[in-house]
């Protein structure tokens, strides 16, 4: 379990170099205005270091006690990389 902790938190910490880049070009969504779409797409891109901390620290807590709880929560992060970044790579090549 250990092994699975540190690999995929390693995983998101080679992440936020993408991510920080996406992250400060989604700003150029405002080029046509504020609207609520514009600002939850940056609000849900920012979010991402946010979540990574927070679940890396609740499945560091949770790893003794309850093993499937601990993968759930570290997991969450995941989403963001499956349904922002593969697109947006896919995108891009």
């Amino acid at each position: 379990m250990k092994i699975f902790l540190v690999l995929s938190q390693i995983l998101y910490i080679l992440c936020t170099l993408p991510w920080l880049i996406i992250w400060g070009l989604s700003f150029m969504s405002f080029d046509n205005g504020f609207g609520l779409g514009n600002v939850s797409f940056v609000l849900v891109i920012g979010l991402y270091p946010v979540a990574v901390l927070i679940c890396s620290i609740i499945a560091w807590i949770l790893h003794v006690r309850k093993r499937r709880g601990t993968l759930i929560v570290n997991l969450i992060p995941m989403l963001w990389i499956l349904i922002l970044g593969v697109p947006l790579f896919l995108i891009n090549i």
